[in-house]
């Protein structure tokens, strides 16, 4: 009998959703660590998955190496060939979790810090908040975390019925991090969400505090103050995890009326065409600047700057750069001439002049 089976009895043997249901994770999730070679579920004749202990140890050591930042590929490299060993797993959970309370620590001893100077009437400064920021940035950016979300944001869901007080609740102005305004609305008994110039569209509860949607794989959960009151939102999409702080009616309105303005008087965002012939050149010598990017989209460049860089290459060297219009999510959109051809190249931009969103296309 070797160490594992000393360790744990294989006395118990669960399918699939009671294995995911217990861990926490989705089916989804154990067919990709399948397809990895991290598990091999065991298979009855009618071809099920069982999980048993050994699988369970696995999952939790799995677990622990993506903690660590490890990739999947990466995962499957180091573990091959080698059986659980519950000590290893142990000692990496502990490292896993004293990490976690270390990063807690610190960023309460900025906060301590910073009540401390403001008891003394001293003034916080922007490198203070900015620091505290960074401390207390939960949302895990990497490539392998971006893509283990889509799958949970991908899963299917089931409506269940709330509270049709919980609906007044939710309803109102919110304002996404580093993007547009959101609303959300109240309507016969329905919820529906629109961003700011698109159109609305319906959620439906899962929970008394989330909702999900059903023409794009997309949720929303609500979180209230300590008071109860509902003031924020986070989207949950494309792998990311988006918050938005409630904002007043008057202040929606008027980032409504500057997109149509802007949208009417057709008038790029400041320095846009310079910030565009910049990033093109940093993809064109494969190196983009992801200072210049918020840290959503940075994730997402780093996966692609590689494809977008050959891409690139094939076009040659850029001729002009011709601004269209803006799109009606407020998008600065233009076109961009090659050697080899022409591109139109749409994006957003932050309020502090940073990419929040782009989108490349070739033209006819």
């Amino acid at each position: 009998m070797d160490k594992l089976a000393r360790d744990i009895a294989e006395t118990e043997w669960l399918t699939a959703a009671e294995c995911a249901g217990r861990i926490g994770l989705t089916v989804r999730a154990l067919r990709l660590y399948e397809r990895y070679g991290l598990i091999a579920p065991r298979r009855t004749d009618k071809d099920w998955r069982l999980y048993g202990a050994a699988d369970v140890a696995r999952l939790t050591e799995v677990l622990a190496l993506k903690r660590l930042g490890l990739s999947l590929s990466a995962i499957a490299s180091l573990l091959a060939g080698k059986a659980t060993n519950l000590e290893r797993l142990f000692v990496m959970q502990q490292a896993v979790l004293r990490e976690t309370r270390e990063r807690a620590e610190q960023g309460l001893v900025i906060v301590e810090a910073l009540r401390t100077k403001l008891a003394r009437g001293d003034r916080v400064s922007i490198d203070d908040l900015v620091r505290l920021a960074k401390e207390t940035q939960m949302t895990d950016i990497s490539a392998d975390a971006i893509a283990w979300r889509s799958y949970e944001q991908a899963r299917p869901r089931t409506a269940v019925e709330i509270d049709a007080d919980l609906y007044t609740d939710y309803a109102g102005h919110y304002q996404l991090r580093d993007g547009p305004g959101l609303a959300i609305i109240h309507r016969d008994g329905h919820l529906f969400i629109q961003v700011t110039g698109q159109p609305e569209v319906e959620a439906f509860p899962e929970s008394d505090h989330a909702f999900f949607l059903k023409v794009v794989p997309a949720q929303i959960t609500f979180t209230r103050s300590v008071a109860g009151v509902v003031d924020q939102l986070v989207l949950h999409q494309g792998g990311l995890d988006i918050p938005a702080q409630r904002i007043d009616e008057t202040v929606s309105r008027e980032i409504q009326a500057a997109l149509d303005k802007r949208i009417r008087d057709r008038t790029p965002a400041p320095d846009s065409e310079a910030l565009l012939r910049a990033t093109i050149n940093d993809h064109m010598r494969g190196e983009p600047d992801f200072e210049r990017m918020s840290p959503a989209l940075a994730a997402a460049a780093r996966t692609q700057k590689d494809v977008i860089a050959k891409d690139l290459a094939r076009l040659g060297a850029l001729v002009a750069v011709t601004f269209r219009g803006v799109s009606q999510e407020g998008w600065d959109v233009y076109d961009v001439r090659f050697e080899r051809g022409e591109v139109e190249w749409s994006f957003s931009l932050t309020p502090d002049g940073k990419f929040s969103g782009m989108l490349l296309r070739p033209r006819p």
